[in-house]
């Protein structure tokens, strides 16, 4: 079972015992997290779509950690030009822990085993 889920101005596909890094969001570590903006839900071949969220349905998470990714640098050099411009930026993520996907969505496709 998977549920796409979006946070961040992002989507992400995301399933049980899964870890993944997002936008930077403001909550300690070890704290539970509830995501009401689910997408779509998908168990085996049953899909549940959102219009624009699946109605009831919840992705719960854990907070792993906070930090930061790696360096980017930013290089402006124009040839001949006596110009030589250098930046670098590092984006901050909040690495999360799926713990479960529930509600409306998930229960209506578990609950019919004919598929």
């Amino acid at each position: 079972m998977y549920a796409v889920i979006k946070t961040g101005g992002k989507q992400y596909r995301v399933a049980e015992g899964e870890t993944l890094k997002v936008e930077k969001l403001d909550v300690e570590e070890g704290a539970a997290m509830e995501f009401d903006q689910v997408l779509m839900i998908a168990d085996g071949d049953q899909i549940q779509v959102g219009a624009p969220y699946v109605e009831g349905a919840r992705v719960t998470a854990t907070v792993q950690s906070q930090g930061r990714g790696p360096k980017v640098l930013i290089v402006k050099f124009r040839r001949r030009k006596h110009y030589r411009k250098t930046q670098g930026h590092r984006q901050s993520y909040t690495e999360l822990k799926i713990g479960g996907i529930s509600g409306a969505g998930a229960a209506a496709a578990s609950s019919n085993p004919e598929a």
